[in-house]
């Protein structure tokens, strides 16, 4: 009998071994983590459809945002929750808005030890959950959200945003908020776009987590996913507008557009592990299906290998202790 030459298994016979061999890393610095701000809460308020993530009061968001900087985490991505919505969405803008004063909170709180990160939509903040204004049709207006997007990323780069997030899937968003940042003085805030961002079922605990008001469906507006192509597409429009890095969002069902996008984006690349990627591999841990701290890991570690340099997670925080300890 003719044995093999070659013997892959070689190099994992230790864990010392499959250390050095290892072709994809994970550290603290690729995660970024999201939080979520309710106004006027006076407790931190348990989001069910996500075990483990709350909707933070500010003395709250602040204790948990020192924890994720103090962990290495390489960023922090906030979303407010107002107390009042309106069909502008006019709290976004406002800069005593929860959001705005959320960003000021901490900045405060941990200065430039992360990278502080601002969701620049209107899905929170509006009364019937689009992400835009809509016209006397009921349809989202795209040029006339555009000029509110602009307001809003002035707004946030005054309360101390680092990166600004437009997720709205608006065409042209990216070069309106470049525009109106450079107008306002703030050519040293940048943009991560989201640049491929699809209709997903995968969202559904977000929308519990920012009470979402959300009637219908936004499918006129974010990416079909059966489409790829049209990935790449959106990809050139934003590094032309001026786009600083960009995000593939959902990440689990979308790992094949991430690694088209990293192949030939010459920015950083992102995904985000969405709260419904999120909710599943906690709901099955809960079950006894499966073994949760490796699948956390596996999962992230796989968004790295196909492609990611930056990962949102709301496992970041703990993730990156992980890490550390090890």
């Amino acid at each position: 009998m003719a044995f093999p030459a070659q013997r892959p298994r070689r190099l994992r016979t230790t864990p010392a071994m499959r250390r050095l061999v290892a072709e994809t890393d994970l550290a603290p610095r690729h995660l970024v983590l999201p939080m979520f701000v309710k106004e006027d809460a006076s407790e931190p308020v348990p989001i069910a459809s996500m075990p483990g993530v709350v909707q933070h009061t500010r003395d709250s968001l602040r204790k948990a945002a020192a924890e994720a900087a103090g962990a290495g985490v390489g960023g922090l991505m906030l979303f407010g929750v107002p107390a009042v919505r309106d069909a502008r969405g006019s709290a976004g803008a406002d800069p005593d808005g929860v959001l705005n004063v959320a960003l000021r909170d901490v900045k405060a709180e941990i200065g430039d030890a992360t990278v502080l990160m601002a969701d620049t939509c209107l899905d929170e903040f509006t009364d019937h959950g689009h992400c835009g204004v809509l016209d006397d049709r009921g349809r989202v207006d795209n040029d006339a959200t555009l000029a509110i997007y602009a307001e809003m990323g002035v707004a946030q780069a005054e309360s101390g945003a680092d990166l600004l997030g437009p997720s709205g899937m608006m065409d042209g968003q990216v070069g309106v908020i470049r525009d109106a940042l450079d107008a306002a003085g703030f050519p040293d805030t940048g943009i991560l776009a989201y640049t491929a961002k699809y209709s997903s079922a995968f969202y559904g605990p977000f929308r519990e987590a920012v009470e979402s008001q959300l009637r219908g469906d936004r499918k006129t507006y974010q990416q079909d996913g059966a489409n790829l192509r049209e990935a790449l597409r959106e990809l050139a429009l934003d590094l032309e507008e001026g786009a600083d890095m960009v995000m593939v969002k959902p990440a689990m069902a979308y790992l094949d557009v991430l690694r088209s996008v990293a192949d030939v984006a010459d920015v950083p690349v992102a995904a985000y592990q969405v709260s419904g990627e999120y909710a599943m591999i906690e709901a099955a841990a809960a079950n006894g299906w499966i073994d949760r701290d490796r699948a956390v890991l596996e999962t992230v570690t796989g968004i790295r290998r196909a492609g990611a340099d930056i990962v949102l997670t709301y496992w970041a925080t703990e993730i990156a202790a992980r890490l550390g300890e090890n």
